[in-house]
């Protein structure tokens, strides 16, 4: 509990002074008395306002001293910084996995170590590890392809796949190749879990067997061995299968109407 004379009477805070302890009661009321003058977002701090309005500027004042990047919020530029320092806080308490981010640690622990599905369709109530999961989702029932390349007509559902696009068609970003092979990436993670294939590197080990993997999707594609449990389903006849690319294979044959893609339970 904060050291203070000023006290909430919803949860017995204490503050230095009167300004703090208004501030915190926004917390209990809902107040948001500072609102965007472009969108009409409201927030109940000046100074989520003041960040949120660089968002509409453009403006970006904190610039990374090493490269030409530049942020528009403090802690973007501080985990920015970990790239070039290699600075990775936190660790996973079940593997020897590092990140830059708690949310990154955080991802991977729901995605890796954690069965639990909490997040759910709106459309059709199946469930998913992560947000992002329900977001990729959910774009079999909209068929939205948000992420527009500004220099052709093409629009994609995913940011990966415009990224590919603008390296692919229009010679922009940067590839990350490998020295051994000269083999290119669009994401510096794919080549590093490439490099781990040349040296020889198999992190990722199986809970219930001694076999030892490249990357996690090499895992997750074989700890379907040992579960009798098929998450995909064939939505023409209900047929069930381990594998996403199972029931793509079973699609051909089952439905007459081409390019049908399979979606996940």
């Amino acid at each position: 509990m904060h050291n203070g004379k000023y006290k909430c009477s919803e949860c017995g805070k204490c503050f230095q002074d009167n300004v703090r302890l208004t501030r915190h009661r926004r917390i209990h009321s809902g107040e948001k008395p500072f609102e965007c003058s472009v969108c009409g977002k409201r927030f109940a701090h000046a100074g989520n306002l003041m960040q949120h309005s660089r968002i509409h500027s453009g403006e970006k004042p904190f610039k990374c001293h090493l490269c030409v990047k530049a942020f528009n919020q403090s802690s973007h530029l501080t985990v920015h910084l970990r790239i070039h320092t290699g600075d990775k806080p936190y660790n996973c308490s079940l593997c020897d996995k590092s990140f830059s981010r708690s949310s990154s640690l955080r991802t991977h622990e729901q995605c890796v170590h954690s069965n639990s599905r909490l997040h759910a369709c709106p459309y059709c109530g199946k469930h998913f590890k992560t947000v992002a999961e329900v977001m990729q989702h959910v774009q079999v029932h909209t068929g939205a392809k948000q992420y527009a390349c500004r220099h052709c007509s093409e629009c994609f559902g995913r940011h990966l796949q415009l990224t590919t696009h603008l390296l692919k068609s229009h010679n922009e970003g940067n590839w990350f190749t490998c020295y051994i092979c000269q083999k290119k990436f669009n994401r510096k993670a794919h080549l590093k879990r490439h490099m781990q294939q040349h040296e020889g590197v198999k992190s990722y080990v199986c809970d219930e067997c001694p076999k030892r993997f490249y990357t996690v999707y090499e895992l997750k594609l074989h700890q379907p061995v040992h579960s009798d449990y098929r998450k995909f389903s064939c939505f023409l006849c209900d047929a069930r299968f381990k594998r996403k690319y199972e029931v793509e294979r079973h699609l051909k044959k089952c439905s007459a109407v081409p390019g049908i893609s399979a979606f996940q339970l």
